[in-house]
């Protein structure tokens, strides 16, 4: 199982997580919350990026990459634990519709 830390969060391979990151509008900063199911965790070391989906307006799928040792992320917590997740990278629930798309 592959699997990473943030802080002193371990996140795996389908985990539904919620990221909060900083996003700067103009002269602003706040933080923008952004949930989904991690499904690929890609590099070594200070290189290791994770790719986090979430299904969006319309049902329109929608992914994100985060460096782990990225300034702009706050916090990473764990909403859901992934049950029997047997692959290293989730990519086949691209191609799902539905509730399909977000059991893991």
């Amino acid at each position: 199982m592959i699997s990473a830390k943030f802080e002193d969060t371990t996140l795996k391979i389908g985990d539904t997580i919620r990221v909060q990151s900083y996003v700067v509008e103009g002269s602003k900063q706040r933080i923008q919350v952004y949930e989904g199911i991690l499904i690929a965790l890609n590099g070594r070391g200070e290189n290791l990026t994770m790719t986090v989906r979430h299904i969006g307006q319309g049902g329109i799928g929608v992914e994100r990459k985060w460096p782990l040792n990225a300034k702009s992320l706050v916090k990473v917590e764990v909403r859901k634990k992934g049950n029997n997740v047997r692959r290293s990278k989730l990519y086949y629930l691209r191609d799902l519709v539905g509730k399909q798309a977000v059991r893991v």
